[in-house]
């Protein structure tokens, strides 16, 4: 039997945990203007099929171990689907048949990976659609793929069988070769051994997850659904970007790498940025021309400490990502799987930030007299936002590098995809945006430190800086015991409050607090007054609040669970000279703090004593300088610290509810 490779077990392993869905389908379409033969464009299909085994293969399991069985021609009914579209139809319409096919899901145990599809609207405009799992192909394959589907159309028009050279090696042959690769993992001197060793260290105490902007909270399970917002600089600072890369002896990807992880460290991510990326995973020279899925996936980690300028976290990134492409044998998946990191199907392992830079030329599939063009061009906004709607990650940039016909930089354009689980879509576009500005700014001037890194438009540095604080008014707020008082006397019978199952209209809260605040007022509590409040959480704590108020003093709340030697500190450094409690709290515990004065309200002496005090409020004085209550740190660094809070502050606080 023919094991998978890594790359491939993991994703039947996904496959197997999340059931076939259309995440990792690789898509490509044409629009073909012209005669298509179509009898020639059907054999190629299958000529290209016979070529590359991989393409021909499903995923079997035995004794719970999947394999790659790989399926004789002469056993297959594989064939290239024609769709036929009325003649009136237009090539947007074409797109969007294009796109509703996309979204196929393979079932990898019985169905070949390879799914091809030829739309029609009249005899010189179509659409070729072909969709590959990515178990069977990767980003690279489109090259190899693209050449022999151009080489056996051209041999089958002619009547011909197409004439290629041989491939040194087939996809099962490097499955076999990758284990034999990296050794035994027992042997510390094996390739996979030291690699993964190198990994271990690299990657040790990495962040398990990147704190990004996000709008919403990481569900438990993506939906890998995707928002996709333009990334685009221009040729100016793309020469720069490219004169700078030189003169620092980085790459494009390294320098893009750079200005990513200084943008997300401003937006809040850190100074430790994991970013992911792929290599290309063809290492020896015979999986050049194979259709496969050999991209490997590395760990690139940023290290921003220190506040450094842009030219020194070039200089870092270059190093870190040397070493790490000198140790890029071993799988991810079999990186994954050796340091163990914390799993979580609700995000990737290691990082949840892909990067990718590519050069724009694009694999040419060359059909002879027909004309093979983009479905971009004429697809739709919805159909263009519906086929890149996939994310794999939290966020994900693409670019691809320009140039012009003499080779001259002629800007970089891409796209950010983030996952809409995670993210609006205004904030995907901010992100793309954030991105090119910083990648201007540092090109521009590269010795730019971290802290000077400038993410915000003037737009939005007005409004955190001017709009949000103005906050002058020329109103001053209703202090909270007048809103109360005239809330009462609005809605009487309304509820005010519900504990336990009983209930207090306002007009019943509002002549319990009146009574007690004339209470307080004969025990000499006025204008600046602490009243400590030791009750628990209650209708009797509502009543002592307002009653408080009423009678213009402050409280002080006191936990009637917390030591005594705390409540009783925090009396006499509050100068409280009363306390409202009652028996049950906490056994009493009012009576042995030392205070002068001590109002049970479950008493029934007082209780009796309240209920011939008069019912309406007293007068007071009340300004928005005066105390309305006093908060007490925990004490852990030592003593509580009292904080007073005035009537003004509450107010302000009451009146953006």
């Amino acid at each position: 039997m023919i094991p998978l490779s890594f790359a491939q077990r993991r994703l039947w392993f996904i496959q197997q945990l999340e059931g076939p869905s259309a995440t990792y389908n690789i898509p490509v379409s044409l629009r073909l203007t012209g005669a298509v033969d179509r009898d020639a464009l059907a054999a190629a299909l299958r000529d290209v099929l016979a070529r590359h085994e991989v393409l021909r293969t499903t995923f079997r399991v035995e004794d719970g171990e999947p394999h790659q069985h790989i399926h004789e021609m002469g056993d297959l009914d594989w064939a290239l689907q024609t769709v036929e579209l009325p003649d009136a139809a237009t090539p947007a319409d074409l797109a969007g048949a294009v796109a509703g096919v996309f979204g196929h899901t393979f079932d990898l145990s019985i169905e070949l990976p390879l799914r091809a599809w030829l739309f029609s609207a009249g005899p010189d405009e179509h659409a070729l659609a072909l969709l590959v799992h990515h178990i069977a192909s990767d980003g690279y394959s489109k090259r190899p793929l693209a050449q022999d589907l151009s080489t056996a159309y051209a041999a089958r028009c002619a009547g011909e069988d197409p004439v290629w050279e041989p491939l040194p090696v087939q996809y099962a042959d490097y499955a076999l070769w990758q284990r034999e690769l990296l050794g035994d993992s027992a042997d510390p001197d094996s390739v996979g051994s030291r690699q993964v060793a190198f990994w271990r260290e690299t990657l040790a105490d990495a962040p398990e997850e990147l704190a990004l902007p996000f709008d919403h909270p990481r569900p438990p399970v993506p939906s890998h659904q995707g928002l996709s917002a333009p990334f685009s600089v221009p040729a100016d600072v793309h020469a720069r970007l490219r004169d700078l890369a030189r003169a620092e002896g980085v790459t494009t990807f390294m320098a893009l790498q750079a200005v990513l992880a200084m943008t997300l460290s401003k937006l809040g991510a850190g100074t430790d940025i994991p970013v992911g990326t792929a290599v290309a995973g063809r290492t020896d020279v015979a999986l050049r021309d194979l259709v496969g899925f050999f991209v490997n996936t590395l760990v690139l980690r940023t290290d921003l400490s220190g506040d450094p300028t842009f030219r020194e976290v070039l200089n870092r990134v270059r190093e870190t990502s040397l070493a790490a492409m000198a140790n890029q044998d071993v799988p991810f998946e079999k990186l994954v799987e050796e340091l163990a990191p914390a799993r979580s199907l609700a995000r990737h392992p290691l990082f949840q930030v892909m990067l990718s830079v590519d050069h724009a030329t694009q694999a040419q599939v060359d059909l002879g007299a027909v004309r093979a063009g983009s479905l971009a061009d004429v697809a739709t906004d919805d159909v263009t936002a519906n086929l890149k709607k996939i994310a794999k990650f939290d966020l994900e940039i693409a670019v691809d590098e320009h140039v012009d016909a003499e080779g001259a930089p002629s800007g970089l354009h891409g796209s950010v995809i983030v996952a809409a689980d995670l993210f609006e879509q205004d904030t995907a576009t901010q992100l793309a945006e954030r991105l090119a500005r910083a990648l201007t700014a540092l090109v521009t001037a590269p010795a730019t430190r971290l802290s000077a890194v400038d993410v915000l438009t003037e737009t939005e540095r007005d409004l955190i800086l001017h709009q949000w604080n103005a906050t002058t008014t020329d109103d001053e707020a209703a202090l909270v015991p007048d809103l109360f008082e005239a809330h009462a006397q609005l809605t009487p019978e309304a509820v005010a409050a519900v504990f336990e199952g009983t209930e207090l209209t306002y007009a019943e809260l509002d002549t319990r607090a009146n009574r007690l605040a004339h209470h307080l007022l004969d025990l000499g509590v006025s204008s600046e007054s602490v009243v400590g409040l030791c009750l628990p959480r209650g209708l009797d704590m509502l009543v002592g609040i307002l009653a408080v108020w009423k009678a213009g003093g402050a409280y002080v709340p006191l936990d009637p669970e917390h030591p005594e030697e705390r409540l009783s500190y925090i009396l006499r450094d509050s100068g409280a000279r009363a306390v409202v409690s009652t028996r049950d709290a906490a056994e009493g515990a009012a009576a042995r703090l030392g205070v002068e004065h001590v109002v049970w309200l479950d008493d029934p002496a007082t209780l009796t004593g309240l209920d011939h005090m008069p019912a309406v409020a007293p007068s007071r004085h009340t300004t928005p300088a005066n105390l309305a209550y006093v908060i007490y740190t925990s004490g852990s660094t030592g003593r509580p610290k009292g904080v007073g809070v005035g009537h003004g502050a509450l107010a302000n606080l009451v009146s953006v509810f």
